[in-house]
């Protein structure tokens, strides 16, 4: 559990995949806070239902919905153009939302959905407000990765499974991906004031498996060893507000505290070439 009483009174948050599952029940811990919290969600019908209870249970009306579709790097942009006319801070950005166990098919881009949605819509969507996150510093970016990612590996030579493709494996590509992401990404804002660092939440009872029936059913039969998805937010509530991470960066967490990160997950030269990779693939310059 995730001890720390810290307030966000005049804190602005987004949370991305927020309508559902840890994320939702980030949103409602950081309104709870006081916090104004933009929940980015594909289902903005979905989005809006999340806000409404999460306004009402907390009585913090600055609970927002806005559009974001992370297979689209259009949407991502559009998002983004829009929240920075619209707010002048942000001060968490928590990269939350995710696919699991997709059948293969390809984003909007042509990239691997579970590839294209975890990590390379949120490496746009950082780069994208990254700027304001500096002017608004101190500040957190949080990264939701799994402990899925020590079975995974960058497959530079086939990145979006055009050659091979098995879909728990991945999800576990795109998680390690976001440990990497983390890893080289708090390398470069050292000295900014602006920390980043990424987590395993559990194995938490969420829709995260709605694309397969084997591991829904298994996700039945076991729920009373999972996590309900409250218990899974505490370890994302903990890297955005715990007084002691003000300037711990390019850490993973579970549990709350420190965790043991796969070697590959350690590796800086892969961390580097996933980063430059990415790039390309966004088309963007980000040095």
């Amino acid at each position: 559990t995730c001890k720390s009483a810290a307030k966000l009174d005049g804190k602005v948050v987004i949370i991305t995949g927020a309508n559902t599952g840890i994320g939702k029940e980030t949103a409602r811990d950081l309104a709870r806070r006081g916090a104004r919290v933009i929940v980015a969600c594909r289902d903005v019908a979905k989005g809006e239902a999340a806000a409404s209870e999460i306004r009402a249970e907390t009585g913090n009306q600055q609970v927002i919905v806005k559009k974001l579709d992370l297979a689209n790097t259009k949407s991502i942009r559009e998002f983004a153009e829009n929240f920075l006319a619209e707010e002048k801070e942000l001060h968490i950005l928590i990269n939350n939302a995710g696919v699991m166990l997709y059948p293969y098919s390809k984003t909007a881009d042509g990239f691997e959905m579970h590839l294209g949605v975890n990590h390379l819509g949120h490496f746009l969507l950082t780069f994208l407000l990254l700027e304001r996150l500096r002017q608004s510093a101190p500040a957190r970016i949080v990264n939701v990765s799994s402990l899925a990612h020590h079975g995974g590996r960058i497959r530079f030579h086939d990145l979006h499974g055009d050659k091979s493709y098995n879909r728990g494996l991945a999800y576990c590509h795109s998680k390690l991906a976001n440990v990497l992401f983390t890893r080289e990404l708090a390398r470069r804002l050292q000295g900014t004031k602006v920390t980043a660092n990424s987590l395993h939440p559990g194995s938490v009872r969420s829709e995260l498996v709605r694309h397969s029936s084997v591991m829904t059913w298994l996700w039945k039969v076991f729920s009373f060893f999972l996590k309900t998805p409250s218990e899974g937010a505490q370890t994302s509530v903990y890297c955005a507000v715990a007084e002691e991470l003000d300037s711990v960066t390019g850490q993973y967490f579970s549990d709350c505290q420190p965790a043991y990160v796969s070697p590959r997950g350690r590796d800086d030269e892969t961390a580097k070439k996933l980063w430059h990779v990415s790039c390309e693939l966004l088309g963007i310059q980000w040095d």
